[in-house]
């Protein structure tokens, strides 16, 4: 496959052509992904809805039924479910840690092997999660391990 950027004025619109002999390829469902640009998620928090930045989200939790969006220092309600939540971040650093939550690997500060193939993750704000060693895997093909 061949890449190529050409540099263009400001007043011209930019633009992506991508020429696939398959446009059901994964790597097509990326780029898509990319020209949604839906790189944002509602969340509640004191009876109040925000808008948020996947970016800055550094993992999603289902508990009883009810979705939370952590934040470095904050946390959200949302109602979507965990798989929606994965669906979202398609194409992302986000991947699947346990059956209750989807962790953005960009906010692990370092992993440590635990107890039955289980991996602790420590987040850039000092919490740490548990992945799950089915997930493991996925943490590992993420992190380029």
């Amino acid at each position: 496959m061949r890449i190529t950027i050409e540099k263009i004025s400001p007043d011209l619109e930019e633009e992506v052509v991508v020429r696939c002999h398959e446009p059901s390829a994964d790597w097509v469902g990326f780029i898509q992904c990319i020209k949604s640009e839906d790189k944002g998620i509602v969340g509640e928090a004191d009876g109040e809805i925000f808008r948020l930045n996947l970016d800055e989200v550094y993992y999603f939790e289902v508990v009883d039924r009810k979705a939370f969006i952590y934040y470095e220092n904050a946390v959200y309600e949302s109602n979507l479910r965990l798989y929606e939540f994965e669906e979202k971040c398609r194409g992302t650093a986000f991947f699947r840690a346990s059956k209750s939550m989807v962790v953005n690997a960009d906010k692990i500060e370092r992993i440590a092997p635990s107890i039955s193939g289980r991996f602790t993750a420590t987040l850039l704000n000092g919490e740490k999660v548990i992945v799950s060693r089915q997930y493991v895997s996925s943490l590992k093909k993420i992190l380029g391990l």
